[in-house]
């Protein structure tokens, strides 16, 4: 009888610490500056932190806030506006410290002096630093709006 009341209790524990998971979702102050730092973001503000990593559309990447401005202006890109669309951002929050951010814009850019909109999925991650919180990574994907509808 020990010794099934030793295998269940072991089984037990094994399946229950299986189930545990990281509690993403609390951390409302945090959560709530973020959400803000996004909707009060202008497309010329700074945000990112010093070793800040961005990946473009098409692969290239940038080790600084000032790469990422000289590959735009490579490929003459001017943000006009970007809008966070309502409903469409999901924020983790990692014990206060990390936010990892994923959300949809609407994107109007000035690209080689035309006007363009577009959907952009973005994944961001910030850090909260003495200062506040700073963005450390990020990489957009435009949406193929004709495979992936999007309701406003």
């Amino acid at each position: 009888m020990k010794k099934i009341i030793m295998i269940l209790w072991i089984l037990w524990g094994g399946c229950s610490t299986g189930f545990a998971q990281i509690d993403t979702v609390s951390f409302p102050k945090e959560r709530q500056q973020i959400r803000e730092l996004l909707h009060q973001r202008k497309p010329d503000g700074v945000v990112d932190c010093s070793d800040f990593i961005a990946v473009g559309p098409k692969g290239d990447i940038s080790f600084s806030h000032q790469q990422w401005q000289a590959v735009q202006a490579k490929e003459k890109v001017v943000f006009k506006s970007v809008r966070i669309m309502p409903g469409h951002e999901i924020i983790r929050i990692y014990e206060g410290k990390v936010a990892v951010v994923n959300f949809l814009a609407a994107v109007n850019l000035l690209v080689d002096g035309r006007d363009v909109a577009i959907k952009v999925r973005r994944l961001e991650v910030y850090h909260q630093s003495p200062t506040g919180w700073c963005r450390v990574a990020g990489q957009g994907t435009q949406v193929d709006e004709q495979m992936f509808p999007v309701k406003e």
